[in-house]
């Protein structure tokens, strides 16, 4: 039995595989400007990337089902880009 405090290898990998395997979903939050696109414009061309809309501090997010890798992550936030390009709008893109 593990001293308090004692390093365990072992526990410390299967905590990291949980949290590994955790479902990830990444959260965009638009600013709109009045010379722009409208909302309803921008929110046709996220749905296209897999956005839903959604309320509280985000206003679209992306699920995962399961977890994603830096470079999926990258390739979703590239996708972003080109679809909103144009659009005079700016985004805030993060992912849990």
């Amino acid at each position: 039995m593990p001293r308090s405090g004692f390093f365990d290898p072992l526990a410390r990998k299967a905590k990291n595989a949980r949290a590994l395997a955790r479902p990830m979903e990444t959260y965009l939050r638009v600013t709109f400007h009045s010379e722009g696109a409208k909302p309803s414009a921008v929110a046709d061309r996220l749905r296209s990337c897999g956005f839903l809309p959604t309320q509280g501090n985000y206003d679209f997010v992306y699920d995962w089902h399961g977890s994603a890798n830096r470079e999926q992550i990258l390739d979703l936030s590239d996708e972003v880009t080109r679809q909103l390009r144009g659009l005079r709008v700016q985004f805030e893109i993060e992912t849990v």
